[in-house]
């Protein structure tokens, strides 16, 4: 295996019989995501935060996978936890808010609810136009990381962006649009006012075709793309865990004990 970028290891905690599994984005690692995943596992939950395959050492490793490697894994992932735990959530960010939501369409009552920030269901639309192409006459373009407004924020992830990788994640985007109708749980969806990767159209487009009658859109105001290390990402946090106690997911093996703050995480 190639040897992974330091910050970019997966997480996991074991804690009460509530579970989250986050999804990380396209060309990113666990390390946007890892500060959400700390805070969930402070408050006593089980947590799973994968690296998604070719993700998190080069990008010519990226270009060596498919959109199925990386649904493969969280799906895996899942089914994990649920052995594990009584009640499991998923959230994501970006393409990991795609697999979230695809997790959610195909596992049903599995999934008690969804959280995803800046979910991505398309390209903007010249870039989506351009990609079939661009396979065929470049191996890499610039890439899409570090999109954050908070000065001295950095995101863990790849300088360029492998095109056949962007050609797996178009298909991947067609399957999700498919399967969006069949998604019924309660969804979170938090998405910043400025975002310079996904366009508005792909929180409307996630609103529009999704099931679920318990929906909650909310607006950060302050933040970019990458906006669980962003201005707003305190709020992401705090908003998502009153999500999962709302539904019923923080119970008396919820609540973060000092033995729990003690448990060893395992990467």
């Amino acid at each position: 295996m190639p040897p992974l970028l330091a910050g970019a290891e997966p997480y996991h905690h074991d804690g009460s019989s509530t579970g989250v599994l986050l999804c990380h984005g396209f060309t990113g690692s666990p390390q946007s995501l890892r500060p959400w995943a700390e805070y969930l596992a402070g408050h006593g939950l089980t947590v799973a935060l994968p690296l998604l395959p070719g993700h998190g050492s080069r990008w010519e490793d990226m270009a060596l996978t498919s959109w199925e490697d990386w649904y493969a894994t969280v799906d895996r992932e899942l089914r994990l936890l649920t052995e594990r735990c009584e009640r499991v959530f998923v959230f994501g960010l970006s393409m990991g808010g795609g697999l979230a939501l695809r997790l959610a369409a195909h596992h049903g009552d599995a999934v008690r609810g969804v959280v995803v920030v800046n979910p991505a269901t398309a390209f903007p639309r010249l870039t989506g136009y351009a990609v079939p192409f661009a396979r065929f006459l470049t191996r890499s373009v610039r890439g899409i990381t570090d999109d954050i407004a908070k000065g001295g924020g950095r995101e863990l992830g790849y300088g360029r962006v492998p095109t056949r990788a962007a050609y797996a994640l178009r298909d991947f985007y067609r399957v999700l649009r498919a399967d969006l109708p069949k998604v019924t749980q309660p969804l979170l969806l938090l998405r910043s006012r400025t975002d310079h990767v996904v366009p508005a159209s792909a929180a409307a487009s996630v609103l529009g075709r999704v099931s679920s009658t318990d929906v909650t859109e909310s607006i950060l105001e302050r933040s970019y793309h990458v906006a669980t290390l962003d201005h707003d990402a305190e709020r992401i946090f705090a908003d998502s865990l009153g999500f999962i106690e709302r539904l019923g997911g923080l119970g008396r093996d919820g609540a973060a004990g000092e033995e729990q703050r003690m448990a060893s995480d395992r990467a």
